[in-house]
């Protein structure tokens, strides 16, 4: 393609940096076997600018997510209608998958680099990317990588394969292990794989392509990614490079030109941006491009924001399966993550030091692994130790908390006595939580949901909260231990609640059993006990509570 060459020619002659995007519909321009819907006449199906050496800098604080009315291009009926058809021309072997989308629109007239930023605190992602083209702008949060090139060298890393995350750290590892476990996910994932190596086998040195991972499992705010790796060496030009690679085979499906008739006449909307590759060239053979997915594509002159989903259709997949799986996709675009902080509360004592030290540590761990937190576990205990030198010879309530860049805070209050011995009044909560929110597993500072439930019972020192089955959880500041019919029982932690460091200890030395417990149970329990490794038991009792 001429203004590919010519854009390579500019990049090494002037020492410049070419960043731009190629469109889905561009395809034909490569291989005209290669078959789309009609381009948009306005949209450009390729656009770059060349720019001097770029310069580092921080991405400023993120935007609030602006409140988007999003409206499917596809309803659900013709959603599964398309499903149907796919599944019938796998039957009569015209394809083995076809990756079908569709569009989601929203009215924007907002700041699109705010929307960007809030974007990939949504979603951080390795391939993220902004253009501002003046009439259009594109906010890719890629996590997928289209290429690299380094010199001679060739990587790729198709992502097939896809699973909602886990609301504990336990639950995220089995989601993450039954992903890459998942014959289907992995046969779609190798058939992807096989199709990227035959593509880089055209331009390949012969014996170079290489697989050097397989069914790699990548964990993003919201889901698990299956992805591979692919490698060649290469003396090819950029342009021969995206005439052999492009579109990426992981959004077209297999084989990739019949498949892609299929896409074309199943589709109701061209694709634009989204799934074509938006990235850079840089002098002396360096280049990245992403795959345009998790990407919005902002049109200044209708004053709308577009948006493409969708995903990989095979023999045994199911519409309503795909269809969960592009909402899932899509989640990212919904309510703005809140910026948190991790938090351990400790009791340190003169003689005995940090009580149950360790537990809060993993719990930690934990956590921080489950959001992606840096965190260095013996610094913590230095910390704490140096922390501990200072502290007045009475008993403290100390706070470790640590934010999203690994740094770590270090507060600390009196122990009040009285706070340990005074029975507690309990209210129950106005609303049940959700057992899918998994800031319910996690100690944060993201207490939103527990400061509501305390002020709406006025005159209540706690809150019992409930679920939405009707089963207690915690309260909003320890959890509960109940004595029913002689035995000392505590919720599980699937009722959605906080693994409390103290019930950790009384389970596992066979204090307290788990088991569920229904709201109404309340009213007919021998006691109520709330708990946690700094006030320790505390009985409680309700107060102000009609059955």
């Amino acid at each position: 393609m001429p203004i590919l060459q010519e854009i390579e020619a500019r990049v090494e002659s002037e020492n410049l940096y070419a960043v731009g995007y190629l469109s889905y519909e561009a395809a034909p321009a490569f291989d005209p076997a290669l078959v789309v819907r009609p381009a948009d006449p306005v949209f450009p199906l390729l656009w770059f600018g060349l720019y001097a050496p770029p310069q580092e800098q921080p991405l400023p604080p993120a935007d609030q997510l602006p409140k988007l009315e999003w409206a499917p291009t596809v309803t659900r009926a013709q959603y599964n209608k398309a499903i149907r058809a796919i599944k019938s021309y796998i039957a009569r072997g015209h394809t083995y998958q076809v990756n079908y989308t569709y569009r989601q629109h929203a009215r924007f007239q907002g700041e699109a680099f705010g929307l960007f930023t809030a974007l990939a605190q949504a979603q951080p992602a390795a391939y993220a990317a902004y253009l501002d083209m003046g009439e259009y702008a594109i906010c890719s949060v890629s996590p997928e990588l289209f290429f690299t090139l380094q010199g001679e060298h060739l990587t790729c890393r198709p992502m097939k394969g896809t699973a909602r995350r886990g609301l504990t750290l336990t639950q995220d590892h089995e989601a993450a292990q039954a992903l890459q476990a998942s014959q289907k996910d992995r046969a779609e994932n190798v058939m992807i794989v096989d199709m990227v190596r035959n593509d880089l086998g055209k331009i390949a040195r012969t014996g170079s392509v290489c697989v050097p991972q397989l069914f790699t499992t990548e964990r993003y705010p919201t889901l698990w990614q299956m992805t591979s790796t692919v490698m060649a060496e290469s003396q090819a030009s950029f342009s021969q490079i995206i005439q052999a690679l492009f579109p990426c085979a992981s959004i077209t499906g297999a084989p990739k030109p019949r498949t892609m008739q299929i896409i074309a006449e199943l589709e109701n909307t061209p694709r634009r941006v989204y799934t074509g590759s938006v990235g850079y060239l840089a002098p002396g053979r360096q280049a990245c491009f992403n795959v345009a997915i998790r990407t919005v594509l902002v049109d200044r002159r209708l004053g709308v924001a577009e948006y493409g989903t969708g995903g990989g259709v095979v023999w045994d997949s199911t519409a309503r399966g795909e269809y969960d799986e592009s909402l899932l996709k899509a989640k990212l675009l919904g309510k703005q993550p809140p910026v948190f902080s991790l938090l351990e509360t400790l009791l340190w004592q003169p003689v005995e030091g940090y009580f149950l030290l360790e537990r809060h540590i993993q719990r930690l761990r934990n956590s921080a692994e489950y959001f992606d937190y840096p965190l260095d576990s013996e610094r913590i205990r230095q910390a704490l130790d140096h922390y501990a030198n200072n502290l007045p010879a009475t008993p403290q309530r100390v706070r470790l908390l640590v934010d999203r860049s690994g740094k770590q805070t270090l507060e600390r209050t009196p122990l009040d006595p009285g706070s340990v011995t005074q029975p507690v009044r309990l209210g129950i909560a106005a609303t049940p939580v959700d057992p899918a929110d998994p800031f319910l597993y996690h100690k944060t500072t993201h207490r939103v949901r527990y400061n509501e439930a305390l002020a709406a019972r006025p005159g209540c020192d706690d809150v019992i909260l409930w679920n939405t089955r009707g089963e207690i959880t915690e309260t909003t500041i320890g959890n509960l231990v109940l004595r029913l019919d002689g035995e000392l029982l505590t919720p599980p932690v699937e009722c959605g609640l906080l693994a409390g460091v103290m019930r950790a200890d009384l389970l596992d030395r066979g204090v307290v059993q788990e088991r569920a417990i229904q709201l109404e149970e309340l009213a007919h329990c021998e006691e109520i006990y709330v708990i946690n490794s700094v006030r320790g038991w505390r009985k409680g009792f309700l107060y102000k509570v009609v059955w």
